[in-house]
């Protein structure tokens, strides 16, 4: 009864903030499929750019929307990934602009009533990757379409999170691990993640991967009291 709460709602107002900004009276439901969309086209373009063999891409999404102005502040884990030459100002603007065109395409398309507002994007880099939950996720994923230990997978995520000096980690992957006829789980835990407490600053995330066995559910906690 007590478990299905989404750690990051239960939390809004106390350690962790919307994601998307704006307000509406009247098309509430149409705002709020246009934020999914821009949010799809952007994860979709960045997963095309780094191929499915890296991982460290987007850790999260934040939507500003103004009444002649969308602002999308990207946080990336690792820019090398997404910018293809490092350290050259001007080709980070070349891909920001072809992420921008991708999205302005997406709107058109959809014939989105923010079609008329510009449209701003901008990336900003992660200090520490591996507190991010979505990049632990990631890395996960990868291993388990190669079809590495369950065990040996999680004992990694867990000691790149401690050396990012996370206070605690909890890890589940369920599915048909290993390509057995039936579902279980495992989990793994280190730490502290006190999930019931309001003010701690927690952090999650769900993952689905689709390997050849179907589809895997990976879900991670990070608990740092540091923020």
């Amino acid at each position: 009864m007590g478990n299905k709460i989404n750690p990051l709602g239960f939390r809004l107002g106390f350690t962790q903030n919307h994601r998307s900004l704006w307000f509406e009276q009247r098309n509430y439901s149409e705002d709020l499929r246009e934020d999914e969309k821009i949010h799809n086209c952007i994860v979709n373009y960045v997963r095309h750019i780094k191929g499915s063999s890296n991982y460290g891409g987007i850790t999260r999404i934040e939507i500003v929307k103004n009444a002649d102005l969308i602002k999308v502040n990207i946080y990336i884990g690792f820019t090398d990934l997404f910018i293809e030459k490092r350290g050259q100002d001007k080709e980070k603007d070349k891909e920001i602009e072809q992420l921008r065109d991708e999205v302005q395409n997406m709107l058109v398309q959809n014939m989105l009533d923010s079609v008329n507002r510009k449209l701003l994007i901008s990336i900003e880099k992660v200090d520490k990757p591996y507190r991010e939950p979505n990049i632990l996720a990631e890395y996960i994923a990868i291993q388990l379409k190669e079809r590495v230990e369950i065990k040996k997978i999680m004992n990694k995520a867990i000691e790149l999170a401690e050396k990012a000096d996370v206070e605690g980690i909890k890890i589940k992957i369920k599915g048909r691990l290993n390509g057995i006829e039936r579902a279980r789980k495992e989990s793994a835990m280190q730490g502290r993640v006190p999930l019931q407490t309001l003010r701690a600053k927690i952090d999650y995330c769900y993952y689905a991967v689709q390997t050849i066995y179907g589809v895997l559910g990976i879900k991670i906690w990070i608990f740092d009291k540091n923020e």
